[in-house]
């Protein structure tokens, strides 16, 4: 259950795109100060009770104390404050900007397929496949048709609920051609393990192929 992030088509730690690197960075740091915490605390519980307290001089008992809880609440306490600005400006960095080599699609939700459109190919649709520039940011446009769904491709970002009469923009990047795997994170009814699509970033020369219709 621990390594079941790991599963490379899945994988929250093998990341192809920008997006999804920064929150697997993220992760390590995170995991890396919670270890830091635990094994700090461990320590000076194994410290603590290393012998018993009526041996130990009342001075040296009260310092020892001090130490311990100084140690346990006050550094616990500055690691935590540091993952939190951490987690806040890294989440800054993830949001959506607008810039001109953006691509807009739009990714509806519904029970049991996701369909997608292409604001660079009007008329153009396709389900439980979504094309993608590689090397370009891609705002996707997630919402849904019926009940709540997640759009969440682990390489390339973090995921996003579809809501009914909602649109949530989600911003992703592939930095090399090839199909990336996506599922529907949230439970939303019998039947949900099996909604999944492909991300399927093109190079240039099929990206236009694409939108010509001459690749689907």
């Amino acid at each position: 259950m621990t390594l079941a992030g790991c599963e490379g088509r899945l994988s929250t730690v093998d990341p192809a795109g920008p997006a999804a690197a920064a929150i697997a960075k993220m992760w390590w740091v995170l995991l890396s100060g919670s270890a830091a915490i635990f094994l700090l605390v461990i320590t000076l519980l194994l410290f603590a009770f290393r012998r018993d307290a009526s041996d130990t001089p009342a001075a040296e008992a009260r310092h020892e104390r001090v130490w311990i809880w100084g140690l346990g609440f006050g550094f616990s306490i500055m690691v935590l404050a540091g993952l939190t600005v951490y987690g806040v400006l890294m989440g800054e960095r993830l949001l959506p900007r607008p810039g001109p080599d953006v691509v807009t699609v739009r990714a509806e939700g519904a029970q049991w397929v996701w369909r997608f459109s292409y604001a660079d190919a009007p008329g153009r649709a396709t389900e439980h496949i979504l094309h993608i520039p590689a090397g370009r940011p891609v705002d996707v446009e997630i919402t849904s048709t019926d009940v709540i769904h997640s759009f969440w491709v682990p390489r390339l970002a973090g995921k996003l609920d579809a809501i009914p009469g909602h649109v949530n923009v989600l911003r992703i990047e592939a930095e090399m051609p090839g199909d990336y795997a996506g599922v529907s994170a949230e439970f939303s009814g019998v039947g949900y393990t099996g909604h999944r699509f492909i991300v399927r970033a093109h190079n240039e020369a099929d990206w236009g192929a694409f939108l010509r219709g001459e690749v689907r």
